[in-house]
């Protein structure tokens, strides 16, 4: 089974780049769905996360609430969210990879912004940067998830530069200002079908 590794900040584009993923057939594990099915059920990360940024971030139902959980990290703390998070993901996906290979899949794309730092890159057989300009994720973050500018930025701007990105990744998909969804899955097909070759 092949995997392929998608990482690259956020607004960058990785959904486009994975549906042209799923459309050659790949099965798709999206770290950010494990991390937040964790946030919902796991005791022991909200344990860990309420002892790191306080009980302000639990909802009146005592559940952990994203968005103020986010609003504790950005931008200062992402390493510290990181170091309690990124080992439970890292177990979550090795079942997921173990149950994909039992299955037969022919390929798998493990898409993480944070697939270097958290050591998912060195699962993979090539990894992927989706990139974009800063001004077109902005624009994207803000629409997606329904934020300000302001905050958008702020969250944009917490993640690597691209140099980083760029430095850790065998192939690079650019997302350009002016492109299409059409052109950006076009070029994503390109590049995925020859990798799958």
């Amino acid at each position: 089974m092949k995997t392929i590794g998608i990482t690259g900040p956020t607004g960058a584009g990785k959904t486009t780049a994975l549906n042209a993923l799923r459309s050659l057939g790949a099965e798709v594990v999206d770290a950010d769905a494990v991390y937040h099915r964790l946030l919902e059920e796991s005791e022991s990360l909200k344990k860990a996360l309420t002892g790191a940024f306080g009980e302000e971030i639990l909802d009146k139902m005592g559940k952990i609430d994203r968005r103020r959980l986010s609003q504790a990290v950005y931008p200062h703390r992402l390493e510290e969210l990181n170091a309690l998070t990124h080992p439970a993901i890292l177990s979550e996906i090795a079942g997921l990879k173990r149950k994909a290979e039992g299955e037969g899949c022919a390929a798998l794309a493990i898409d993480a912004i944070a697939l270097i730092e958290s050591g998912l890159g060195e699962w993979c057989d090539v990894v992927v940067a989706v990139l974009a300009p800063l001004e077109v994720r902005v624009r994207r973050i803000m629409a997606r998830d329904g934020i300000d500018e302001d905050y958008a930025r702020r969250r944009a701007l917490a993640q690597k530069p691209d140099t980083f990105f760029r430095s850790h990744s065998d192939h690079t998909l650019e997302n350009r200002e002016g492109d299409r969804p059409e052109d950006f899955e076009e070029r994503a097909l390109l590049l995925f079908r020859a990798l799958l070759e």
